[in-house]
């Protein structure tokens, strides 16, 4: 029985991460089809979709579902995406962004609002909770692409705002108006990149801590998880032992 329940566990564990490597291919794509309706095809010439591209293949989606997720912008001419933000608390009064992109707006605020309500959270207007945080320009490079001294180096000579280091890459901070200006400054030094992206930085952390912790987590993964969300911020900081 033992190891039935342990088969079973490694199944419900694969099940999972399969779900979750879908659901990531699938907002990806998305996001790549909307680029290439809104501007040029070729990615050299649309610093949107050259960014989407970059972060589809350091996901590692394969190269026939990047080119079909390009050829479907053709097809998406009678279906107009917006670029949706919500703004909330979620448990323990931490403050939440969610980006959407969608087709169906009463849709996605039902979602959304179904989500916060479900988890002891408020969904609230926009201004509500983004003055908790700043909009900044970051674009991630994985550290077997580049060192982070080399750049460190780099990124002063770019005239980055920050260089961070973290676990298995480095992040380039700038202002958001200047991300795409930077980012061509590095592609003379770099070749390949996580991401290019404007995010949403917390200009101070919640701690949370104990049993706290799994409840945050799952609430934010269920926001993850919906189909029109893009990206989920918040100012939460988990303390695990």
């Amino acid at each position: 029985m033992a190891g039935h329940s342990h088969w079973a566990g490694i199944k419900h564990k694969k099940g999972k991460a399969d779900k979750l490597r879908s659901n990531i291919f699938s907002k990806l794509s998305r996001e790549i089809t909307v680029a290439a309706k809104l501007g040029d095809k070729d990615p050299n010439m649309n610093p949107r979709l050259r960014s989407a591209i970059q972060a589809a293949r350091s996901a590692n989606m394969p190269k026939e579902n990047i080119k079909r997720a390009v050829d479907k912008s053709t097809l998406l001419v009678d279906q107009n995406y917006e670029s949706l933000r919500y703004e909330g608390f979620g448990p323990k009064k931490i403050a939440v962004i969610v980006e959407t992109l969608t087709n169906n707006k009463n849709r996605t605020a039902s979602n959304i609002r179904t989500i916060f309500q479900k988890n002891g959270g408020n969904l609230g207007t926009q201004g509500s909770a983004s003055h908790f945080f700043n909009q900044k320009g970051v674009i991630k490079i994985d550290k077997k692409e580049v060192s982070y001294e080399n750049l460190f180096e780099i990124a002063i000579e770019c005239e980055a705002n920050e260089c961070i280091s973290r676990k298995d890459y480095c992040e380039v901070h700038c202002s958001k108006d200047e991300i795409y200006n930077l980012k061509k400054k590095l592609e003379n030094k770099i070749e390949n990149f996580i991401s290019t992206e404007i995010e949403w930085i917390p200009v101070n952390h919640l701690k949370v801590k104990g049993d706290e912790i799994q409840e945050i987590k799952e609430f934010l993964e269920t926001l993850e998880e919906d189909d029109d969300v893009q990206k989920v911020y918040s100012n939460v900081i988990f303390e695990e032992k």
